[in-house]
């Protein structure tokens, strides 16, 4: 069969594969409501509506209404006898709110108006937050009714400053799309190996410049973290602050000139915590760390756990660990896919796997919304939810840079999506499913809001995305190359040659062949074979002759390891090549070509989605799209430049 016939099915256009859904936004809300009833009906608001503001413990949800109102260019009315307007009421189900933990919320817009009940003003929030998501129509909003609840009810982010700073209105702009979308814990890591970043009035020295090996003096003040605490609660997030110990604290041992372990080393930090307690009221928990250390004193974390909680916090550290004790809540971050069951004494925060910093951005979504976390459908007694996390270990040239390495906001909607929906598939996918299953069909209609909500929120702000579904590929092989990564076939002279056995079928704008974690994720290929070929075609649709950018990349490693930059005149180490209607496409000319990696030098263009997009001519009408993808084995040079068999191919507005 010629390509003509292979691709007649898949006609795939440039503006397509680039296009947005304009379809209304109820339609397109991200975490789509557990249950939601969209009614034929509109609420006409032309003549203004009455906010029915009669319960003064709710003044902030109604100030948040009040904006939504304002963005809406609706006007608020007051209320007058006999003058028949919509209303906007919010009603709390409890007596005493602050007792329930209950996030759960009913939203109902009906020819009387728009209404919202809960049991806590956190519910209240929640569904206001929905209600902001709504499209309106020449100042009409369409009937629903929607009563929804989170699977999990701790959904995290985690932020890691330590490493590299962030200022407090970077953070503040994280908080408020965490809030949009509902996670409710902002985990933040500001102590570290590289620095202190929190001031202390006792042992100012801690945050002095010389203390510091990367971002030199940047920290928080005393006011900057009750300002971010303050920030955080008024958006119902709760802060967990972290100060990682006995490990990642060689700041720690530079300032007072011994480890933690030591007596002298117990005596400080403890002095540091009571500090901690006694400057920052209303934090329930405290993270405590415990992972990738040796314990030379195995008193240690027992001792300052007992510490901890007699300043008043329940105690969370890493698992795999130090030696926790049992009432420690335990974050998982290592291992592969594993049930959480109810039953014993442990209680867990599901972290695996949900690194940013190791996935490829347009991975991360694919990622992020199959992901079964915890392997359950929702939570339970022994597993109360899940924390995404941003490591950007390498030195960053400036803050905004971590969001172009990483898919950030991507992330956060899709982690948004799946922690609040709870469900997902099990074991870890990193490729997008069969197009004939259920979960296709979902990641589709994901997607779709997804592009929604980077059109209509995200324009101004970094959004490493797009499109990838209906980008349909041909996986030819496995060539026998002898370990000769240069090594041509055939198919590279006629790519749609007849006679070409077709392996695999996949679709995306990445695609992984192997992964570098191939003992617990699966590839594209079921049985990768050291020293082969493969290669991956399709087919692309150009209205006219024009130039398109493209995103193209190899290799796609994590910003937490310090991994060399490809050689000149190469796409990666492994003689990876692209061709665009029989058209060699030249790598980049890399800024660094051949740099041994350092995590001190910051990343510049080594990936696609921070560097100039590569701009190709499309001819009108087909054209052939044809990438190699050799290898040799699957070792890597050394651990920091592991093998991620991959790929990325994708046009982009």
């Amino acid at each position: 069969m010629d390509c003509k016939h292979l691709f007649i099915s898949i006609l795939i256009t440039i503006t397509s594969i680039c296009s947005y859904p304009r379809s209304y936004a109820q339609e397109n809300l991200i975490p789509l409501p557990i249950k939601m009833e969209l009614g034929k009906g509109k609420l006409k608001l032309h003549k203004g509506i009455i906010v029915q503001n009669n319960n003064p413990s709710l003044q902030s949800e109604y100030q948040l209404a009040t904006n939504i109102l304002a963005d809406w260019k609706i006007e608020e009315k007051a209320w007058i006898k006999n003058q028949y307007l919509p209303i906007l009421k919010l009603k709390l189900l409890s007596d005493h709110p602050t007792t329930t933990h209950d996030e759960s919320y009913h939203l109902k817009i009906d020819d009387k108006g728009i209404f919202i009940t809960a049991h806590s003003r956190a519910g209240l929030f929640y569904g206001l937050q929905t209600l902001r998501q709504f499209s309106i129509q020449k100042k009409m909003l369409s009937f629903c009714d929607i009563n929804d609840a989170p699977a999990f009810s701790w959904r995290s982010f985690l932020v890691d400053v330590g490493r590299n700073y962030q200022p407090l209105e970077l953070l503040k702009e994280q908080i408020d799309i965490m809030a949009r979308y509902k996670l409710n814990v902002l985990h933040f890591h500001f102590t570290e190996d590289i620095a202190w970043r929190l001031a202390s009035k006792k042992y100012p020295g801690l945050t002095d410049p010389s203390n510091m090996t990367r971002g030199t003096g940047a920290h928080y003040s005393e006011q900057d973290f009750k300002e971010l605490i303050a920030y955080c609660k008024a958006r119902h997030i709760l802060l967990l602050p972290e100060i990682d110990m006995p490990g990642h604290s060689e700041a720690f041992k530079r300032y007072f000139g011994v480890g933690m372990q030591s007596d002298s080393g117990l005596y400080y930090i403890k002095e540091l915590l009571k500090e901690f307690s006694q400057t920052y009221q209303d934090l329930p928990y405290l993270h405590i760390g415990g992972d990738e250390v040796k314990i030379s004193n195995q008193n240690f974390m027992p001792e300052i756990t007992r510490y901890v909680e007699g300043l008043g916090y329940k105690t969370i550290g890493w698992d795999p660990g130090s030696n926790l004790m049992s009432q420690t809540i335990r974050q998982l971050w290592m291992g592969g896919p594993q049930a959480i069951q109810e039953g014993g004494e442990f209680v867990y925060i599901d972290s695996k796997h949900l690194y940013i910093n190791h996935m490829d951005p347009l991975e991360t979504v694919t990622t992020l919304f199959h992901r079964k976390l915890g392997e359950q459908d929702k939570s339970n007694k022994n597993l109360i939810g899940a924390t995404l996390c941003a490591w950007p270990d390498r030195a960053v040239a400036k803050p905004e840079d971590m969001f172009y390495q990483n898919a950030v906001y991507p992330s956060i909607l899709t982690f948004a999506e799946r922690i609040w929906r709870g469900g997902g598939q099990s074991g870890w996918i990193c490729n997008i499913v069969d197009e004939n299953t259920n979960a296709y069909q979902e990641f589709k209609n994901f997607e779709n809001r997804l592009l929604h909500h980077k059109h209509q929120y995200f324009s101004n702000k970094p959004f490493p995305y797009v499109k990838q579904t209906g980008l349909k590929w041909d996986l030819i092989g496995p060539f026998q190359n002898g370990g000769n990564l240069t090594q041509s076939f055939d198919i590279e002279q006629q790519p749609c040659t007849k006679g070409l056995a077709v392996a695999k079928k996949m679709e995306g704008g990445t695609i992984i062949l192997r992964h570098w974690w191939a003992d617990v994720i699966t590839g594209a290929i079921k049985n990768p074979q050291q020293n082969t070929t493969w290669y991956a075609r399709t087919k692309i649709w150009s209205n006219k002759n024009q130039h398109k950018l493209f995103w193209i990349g190899f290799n796609n490693l994590s910003r937490s390891y310090a991994s060399n930059t490809p050689k000149l005149n190469t796409w990666d180490n492994l003689d990876s090549k692209v061709w665009v209607n029989h058209q060699v496409i030249a790598p980049p000319l890399w800024n660094h070509a051949g740099a041994k990696g350092h995590l001190e030098i910051p990343l510049t263009d080594e990936g696609y989605t921070y560097r100039k997009p590569m701009k190709i001519l499309l001819k009108k009408g087909w054209n052939e799209v044809l990438i190699k993808l050799p290898v040799r084995d699957f070792k890597g040079e050394d651990w920091q430049n592991p093998i991620k068999w991959m790929f990325t191919f994708i046009p982009i507005n």
